[in-house]
C-alpha cells in the first residue's frame, strides 16, 4: 500500500514542525506543510494529499475561506480536510463542523495522540 501523505496548514512554524515531527515519528506518513491557506491551495492542487490539518485562523485567507476553495476546485473537493483551532467553544466548534470537514481538533494537541486522532477521524485503519 502507498504511504498516506498529509497536508498541514498553518501560519505557525512552531506548530508545523511539531505536528510535522509528531507525524512523521508516530506514523509512516509523508508529511507536507504550508505556510498559508494560499500556499496550501497551491500544495494540495499540486500534491493531492490523502487529507489536510487546516489552521483555522490564518491572515490574508484563513481556514473556512481555504476549506471552501479546496471545495470549488473538482481536483481538490474529495481530500478530506480537519481543522485545527485554539477556539474551543462548543458553538464555534459546531460551526466548523457544520462546513463538512471531517473533524475539528483543538489546539494545543498532543503530538503524541496527533496520528491516533487523525487516524480515527478520517476512519483510517492504522
Amino acid at each position: 500500500m502507498a504511504k498516506r501523505r498529509i497536508l498541514i496548514v498553518d501560519d505557525e512554524a512552531d506548530i508545523r514542525a511539531v505536528a510535522q515531527l509528531s507525524l512523521e515519528i508516530n506514523t509512516e506518513w509523508e508529511v507536507l506543510t504550508a505556510s498559508s491557506g494560499a500556499e496550501g491551495l497551491k500544495v494540495a492542487l499540486d500534491e493531492r494529499p490523502d487529507a489536510i490539518l487546516l489552521d483555522v485562523m490564518m491572515p490574508d485567507l484563513d481556514g473556512p475561506t481555504t476549506w471552501t476553495k479546496l471545495q470549488e476546485n473538482p481536483i481538490t473537493q474529495a481530500i478530506p480536510v480537519i481543522f485545527l483551532t485554539a477556539k474551543v467553544q462548543a458553538a464555534e466548534q459546531r460551526r466548523y463542523a457544520q462546513l463538512g470537514v471531517k473533524a475539528v481538533l483543538t489546539k494545543p494537541f498532543d503530538p503524541v495522540q496527533l496520528g491516533d486522532r487523525v487516524i480515527e477521524a478520517l476512519g483510517w485503519e492504522s
